[in-house]
């Protein structure tokens, strides 16, 4: 309900220049005009917002030599007896499912954490179990070990908010605690940020800060509208440019963590998308440079069987139109996996639809990780057999080969310049069909390696000595 003080804009409209000065300037006509305040929405929504606290501990071992040093200069015992690191992070959460004892927050704040405990409204802190991690949304599920009396917010639906509606962001930035700030929504579906695979950020100029990672970003009904997840800045504080992941891709994943899955499937379209420029535009007969070009199609995957064509720009999807590649996998992604869902299309200048099959990309062949022990210049890292479901996962154009899926720093590996991602042609002469292959060439010693890799579409080889 529009109050007499938020209708002074409309006001405005109507009246003359002089009387809109006026209006500007007239004071206050009642007590409840000077009292207005957001103060009724933070406390209906400031009990579902928590702080979260990560940490792991690592044990390394020091040197004799660096423990006599420590001894002689510090007074420390030594022994080369194994040195405990806290490695430690900070960040915010929301309560959304109370029954549960669900709580959202960023990945990367509770990323390579072994321990987390969650601090809430009323200063209990409670254990936390980590049960779905989502990098690609950069989201990630806990569940609280033992709690009640917890208060869930309301979930808003982020597609009906627009440019210009008030939000309030709440977090614990810099662990000064549970702290309020105002803004308003500055952007909508932003993307190329950099921050995750599905970028479709909400822009606002609320302040966001580190440690309000994971915090709430509610309308004016104390709705939650986005998870704060980032800012552009300079100097490591806010300057107002914020990012906040939408409402509709937090459920998405909630609803994943519901069902006990530790990873999200999400439907596959099997075919390589790319922005349209002014000049695709103009060749294509579109009135703008809008929608994703649909680039090449995947034999016998959803988009080869619905009929999409290299050629083709996908407009929308069910309905919401999508102005490039990244939106389209955002609206894509939240579709689900079961049954299909219509994609307008503008083929040879004319509008259709056809309807794409939702399902999850396949794993055939089997991944059957292996991580390389022998002496080699793999040693150290992790390769999988490549599939449509790897491919999707490390957002690989090529799905087929030896993909490299980790390396382990300071290894051989690390050290000759693999990375994950890199797809491993040859060795030598001879191709590499699967992580068995790799197997037995990494452990044939020979005094020379040829070594072939695919990164980004471009082949490259290396030389090696034995």
């Amino acid at each position: 309900m529009l109050t007499k003080a938020s209708c002074l804009a409309l006001i405005l409209i109507a009246a003359s220049p002089q009387a809109a000065l006026a209006q500007h300037r007239a004071a206050p006509e009642s007590r409840a005009e000077v009292q207005l305040s957001f103060a009724p929405i933070v406390k209906g929504v400031a009990p579902s917002v928590v702080n979260v606290y990560g940490a792991r501990v690592e044990k390394n071992r020091r040197s004799a030599g660096m423990d006599e040093f420590v001894r002689r200069f510090f007074g420390e015992p030594g022994g080369g007896m194994p040195q405990e690191r806290v490695q430690r992070s900070l960040g915010s959460g929301v309560v959304v499912d109370s029954a549960a004892g669900l709580v959202v927050t960023n990945n990367h704040v509770i990323d390579q954490m072994t321990e987390v405990k969650v601090s809430l409204a009323d200063h209990r802190e409670i254990e936390a179990e980590i049960v779905l991690r989502d990098p690609r949304t950069d989201l990630a599920v806990l569940k609280l070990k033992s709690a009640s009396g917890l208060k869930a917010i309301d979930v808003g639906d982020a597609d009906q908010i627009e440019v210009g509606d008030i939000v309030l962001a709440i977090g614990n930035p810099f662990g000064v605690g549970q702290t309020v700030t105002q803004g308003i929504v500055s952007a909508l579906a932003r993307t190329n940020v950099g921050v995750s695979d599905y970028g479709y950020f909400i822009q606002t100029d609320a302040s966001i800060n580190p440690g309000n990672s994971g915090g709430a970003l509610v309308d004016m009904h104390g709705r939650l509208i986005g998870i704060n997840s980032a800012i552009f800045s300079q100097s490591g504080g806010s300057v107002g440019i914020g990012f906040a992941i939408p409402s509709s891709m937090v459920e998405a994943v909630v609803a994943s963590a519901r069902t006990g899955a530790k990873l999200v499937r999400r439907p596959w379209l099997g075919a390589s998308l790319q922005t349209v420029s002014a000049d695709i535009a103009d060749g294509l007969g579109l009135d703008r440079p809008t929608g994703a070009l649909v680039a090449s199609v995947r034999e016998k995957s959803p988009a080869n069987v619905a009929g999409l064509k290299s050629g083709d720009v996908i407009l929308a999807v069910d309905g919401r139109s999508v102005d490039d590649p990244d939106a389209f996998g955002w609206r894509f992604a939240l579709k689900g996996i079961t049954g299909e869902t219509p994609v307008t299309i503008n083929r040879a200048g004319k509008r259709e639809t056809v309807a794409i099959r939702l399902q999850p990309p396949p794993e055939v062949p089997a991944r059957d990780t292996l991580k390389v022990k022998a002496r080699s210049p793999f040693l150290g890292a992790t390769v999988v057999n490549g599939s449509p479901a790897v491919a999707d996962e490390m957002q690989l154009e090529s799905s087929d080969g030896v993909i490299v899926s980790a390396v382990e720093e300071g290894s051989p590996a690390s050290t000759v310049g693999l990375q994950k991602g890199d797809r491993l042609v040859a060795i030598n002469g001879d191709k590499m069909g699967s992580t068995r292959d790799l197997d037995r060439a990494a452990r044939s010693a020979p005094s020379v390696w040829r070594i072939t890799i695919d990164r980004a579409g471009q082949q490259m080889t290396t030389v090696l000595g034995g």
